[in-house]
């Protein structure tokens, strides 16, 4: 009785390192493969270090500038991504006239607060005067 559950252990321990973890590393590399984009800083497997230029997803294909070089592989040729593209964030300043009018605002910019804002703010959480906070770091 001792064998047979040894054996069954066996097989699925076989199971486990032979079959399941290849699966596990292939699902990685595929989504690592879908999350390529331009601007990534990426290794190959021979260990050229370039900056993806565009990516082919249909074809499999991807290009990477390295240094002034545009060099086309093959998705399988990319070992890792050293370094992923920083999303650009679309700063908008809001005028002094806007910020007056209280239309600093909109539906594609957060609230900007300034330091001002934010001193009366703690003033009135606190129910003190600024003349008041003055004279207490004395």
């Amino acid at each position: 009785m001792l064998v047979i559950v040894f054996i069954i252990i066996m097989v699925v321990m076989m199971y486990f390192t032979s079959v399941r973890a290849p699966k596990k590393q292939q699902e990685k590399r595929q989504q690592m493969y879908s999350g390529l984009k331009k601007g990534d800083s990426i290794v190959t497997v021979g260990g050229l270090h370039g900056v993806i230029d565009s990516v082919n997803l249909k074809k499999g294909t991807v290009v990477l500038d390295a240094n002034g070089v545009f060099l086309t592989f093959a998705l399988q040729a990319v070992g890792q991504v050293a370094h992923k593209a920083e999303p650009k964030i679309e700063v908008k300043h809001a005028t002094a006239e806007d910020a007056a009018a209280g239309d600093a605002k909109t539906d594609d910019t957060k609230e900007v607060t300034t330091v001002a804002d934010v001193k009366v703010d703690d003033a009135k959480a606190e129910d003190v005067k600024p003349e008041e906070t003055k004279s207490e770091d004395k």
